[in-house]
C-alpha cells in the first residue's frame, strides 16, 4: 500500500488538491482512501458531494469506546473511494489534535484501510501538535508531500514541516516526497517554488496555476475530475497523481533557517 500524507499551512488548499489527486488515483483504477484529519471534517467533502455526517470522534463519542463497525465510518466517494473523517471535539472544547490520535488508532484496530492500494491522509496545518504530527511519527505515511503557495507564511509553514519531517525521519521510514505548489499568483511564484525546494533538497513535483474550474468545481461539491474531466486542469491532477505514483526520489529535508527563507523570499520580491 502507498502512504502518502499531505501537509501544509491552514487553507493553502490541501483539501481540493487532495480530493483531486485521489480521483485520479481511482481513475488509475486503484483502490483509494482519504483520511480528513481535521477536525472540521471537510476533507472529504468534494469526493462525498456533502460534508461527512459521521466522523470518527462522532462515533467515538456515542459509543464510549464501545463497538463500532468500519462500515459506519468508511464512505463511498465518487468512483468508489474510501472517505473517512477523524473528526474532532466542538469547537472551544478538547483538543483536535488529541482526536486524531483517538481516531487513527481505532481505524488501525478495525484494519479498515486494509484492502487499499493507496491510503492518502490529508492533514490540518503545521507540524506543531503531537497528534497532527501522528501520520508521520507513527508510520501511518510515509510520503510526505507539502502543499505552499509563493507566499512567506506558505513557505514558513512548509519550512516548519519539513523539520518535523526531518526530526521523525531519523527513526522511521518517513520521507519527504516534494512540494506541491498551489498558485497564488505572487509573482515569479513558480521559480521561488523551485529553488526552495532545492534548498530543502527536493523538487518541485507540481505547480498547481489558478484556474476559476477549481471554484467552480468546489461550488458544485464536485473535484475537478468530476466537474470537467477533460480540462487542462483536471490533466494536471492526473499527472501529479502519476509523478507521486512513481516518485523515488524520497528524502530527508534540510530545512531552512528563518532568516535565510526571508532572504530566499525578497529575492523574488524584487
Amino acid at each position: 500500500m502507498k502512504k502518502i500524507a499531505f501537509y501544509g499551512k491552514g487553507g493553502i488548499g490541501k483539501s481540493t488538491t487532495a480530493s483531486n489527486v485521489s480521483a485520479a488515483f481511482s481513475e488509475m483504477g486503484k483502490c483509494t482512501a482519504q483520511i480528513g484529519c481535521d477536525p472540521k471534517n471537510d476533507s472529504t467533502r468534494l469526493l462525498l458531494g456533502h460534508i461527512c455526517r459521521q466522523t470518527v470522534l462522532d462515533l467515538e463519542r456515542e459509543r464510549r469506546g464501545g463497538e463500532i463497525a468500519v462500515e459506519e465510518i468508511v464512505h463511498k466517494g465518487w468512483n468508489d473511494i474510501l472517505c473517512i473523517e477523524a473528526g474532532g471535539p466542538e469547537p472551544g472544547v478538547g483538543c483536535a489534535g488529541r482526536g486524531i490520535i483517538v481516531a487513527l488508532q481505532r481505524l488501525k484496530a478495525l484494519k479498515a484501510l486494509e484492502n487499499v492500494d493507496v491510503a492518502l491522509y490529508d492533514v490540518l496545518g503545521d507540524v506543531v501538535c503531537g497528534g497532527f504530527a501522528l501520520p508521520i511519527r507513527e508510520g501511518y505515511a510515509e510520503e510526505i508531500y507539502i502543499v505552499s503557495s509563493g507566499e512567506l507564511m506558505s513557505l514558513y509553514a512548509a519550512n516548519n514541516i519539513a523539520k518535523g519531517i526531518r526530526k521523525f525521519a531519523v527513526r522511521g521510514s518517513v520521507k519527504l516526497g516534494g512540494i506541491i505548489g498551489n498558485s497564488r499568483n505572487v509573482p515569479l511564484e513558480k521559480e521561488l517554488l523551485e529553488e526552495f525546494a532545492e534548498k530543502l533538497g527536493t523538487k518541485l513535483i507540481a505547480f498547481i496555476p489558478r484556474d476559476n474550474v477549481v471554484h467552480d468545481a468546489e461550488i458544485h461539491r464536485q473535484t475537478v475530475l468530476a466537474f470537467a474531466p477533460d480540462s487542462s486542469q483536471a490533466e494536471i491532477y492526473r499527472k501529479l497523481a502519476a509523478d507521486i505514483d512513481k516518485n523515488e526520489k524520497l528524502i530527508i529535508p534540510t530545512p531552512m533557517e528563518f532568516e535565510e527563507l526571508e532572504g530566499l523570499v525578497e529575492k523574488y520580491g524584487n
